[in-house]
Order: C-alpha cells, then structure tokens, then sequence
C-alpha cells in the first residue's frame, strides 16, 4: 500500500513536531511583545489575533482599517483570483492603540495617505521580527514562525467554538476542507475541545465541587421527600377505621 503523501494540510511535520503555537505559546508570545519597540508589538500582535499571512499584514493600509467596526481588510493571498479581499475583525485596544502609533485616522482623510502601508518593512524584515519576538517567548521549532501564528489563530478558533464557516472566512480559504485542518489537534489542545464538550452539561456529573454540592442537595431533597411520603403512609395506616368505612370497602369489593 502507498504511504500517504505529506503535504501543507497538516498542522504537524514529518517528525511529528508541531507547526502552531498552543495556548500557552501564545500567551508567552503576546506577552513577550512587551519587550520590543511599538511598531514590532503592533505588528506581531496584529499577525498573531488577525491570522493574516505574513505578507497580507505588510499591505494593510489605513484605508483598509475600519476603527468604528472593528475590521481590518486583507487582500487575501493564494487564491486563483487576485483581488480578493476579506474582513477580519480585531481587538478595539489594538484599532485604538494602533490609530494613536500609526495616525490610522487623520490618514484617512488624505487618499494618498489613506493607500500607503503601515509597516514600510521587507517581508524578511518582518519575519525577522517576529523571529526576535519567537526567541524571547522562548518557543522553538517549527511552531516559531510567523505561519505558526496563523496556524494557532485557527487551532484557538475552533477551541473557542467559532463556527466553521466563519473560520474559513476569517482565513480567505476557498474551501471548508482546508479549514478543517484546525481540528486535527492533540495532546493538551485535543482535551481542551473535550472540555469544551464537557461544559455543556457533562462537567456537572464529573466530580467538580459544584457538581458534588449540587449532587448531594438533590440527595437530600429526594430523601426528605421519600421520608415525607414514608411517614403519611404509615399515618394513613395506623389510623383506625370506623365501621362505616368497613361496610363502604365491602360494597366498592362487591361492585
């Protein structure tokens, strides 16, 4: 039988290794923007909650950024078609932050200013960038690029229960099967979708001290009721009866 052909599909090498950042990794990589000019932090905070390609982040413009909803359009790369651009939305303190930095506002009122990009970077001066910013978060291999952070822009989507065909719009993808890519996790990021699952309903079941509280007053309230029940029977029981009655339950047995 052939061995399955590896390709780009995948979000894990040849060896195994993975090619996006966790939840973890990420968290560290945000963090680490910290220690880096504005213009780096904005631009790797940009790549990394937008799940733009490298090279669609360095055409952004003002005139692209929408600060009053919240969007940002990418033309979208590797599509048969050129031209094609879509809407991502992004952070309100990243917009604001990034209209103070960059003046996204007052260059929107001038065209020519309007149309020129954000970041007059190289794409190897951007991916060193974000080399740098990979180092001092400390994550390494494959995952320790700037296609790493797309990677694990969708891989969080997806664990954070966006629906699919918004995945795939936020991506510029051309078909829901690339998307599905996302799911194909495991290890910690394939338990945090079994969370997610258990959330809706199972966790109550499953030991937590909510679950224990809850458990143990439904106990309680279904034994008091039992006992409630248990007593008025045996009142019922005890109680004598008249010969009244008697003759009534002679009759009833009759008809």
């Amino acid at each position: 039988m052939q061995a399955p052909r590896h390709t780009d599909l995948t979000l894990y090498g040849l060896n195994g290794d993975r090619k996006y950042l966790n939840a973890v990794e990420r968290r560290r990589f945000i963090r680490a923007t910290k220690e880096f000019s504005t213009d780096v932090r904005l631009f790797c905070l940009t790549l990394c909650l937008s799940g733009g390609r490298i090279s669609e982040v360095l055409a952004m413009t003002p005139a692209g950024l929408d600060l009053e909803a919240g969007t940002a359009n990418l033309i979208t790369l590797k599509r048969r078609k050129r031209g094609v651009i879509r809407q991502v939305p992004l952070p309100s303190d990243l917009l604001s932050e990034l209209d103070r930095t960059f003046g996204i506002r007052d260059r929107q009122r001038y065209p020519p200013k309007a149309q020129g990009r954000i970041w007059n970077w190289s794409r190897s001066t951007a991916w060193r960038r974000v080399k740098e910013v990979m180092a001092e978060a400390e994550v390494m291999g494959l995952a320790a690029s700037p296609k790493g952070l797309r990677h694990a822009f969708g891989v969080a989507a997806f664990q954070s229960s966006v629906p699919p065909h918004l995945v795939q719009r936020w991506f510029g993808h051309a078909s829901l099967r690339t998307t599905g890519i996302y799911c194909d996790v495991s290890g910690p990021d394939e338990r945090r979708f079994a969370e997610r699952m258990w959330a809706n309903g199972s966790r109550w079941w499953l030991g937590s001290r909510a679950g224990r509280s809850s458990c143990a007053a439904l106990i309680k309230h279904i034994l008091r009721l039992i006992s409630l029940t248990t007593s008025t029977l045996l009142v019922v029981a005890r109680r004598p009866v008249s010969s009244g009655e008697l003759r009534n339950r002679k009759n009833e047995n009759v008809l």
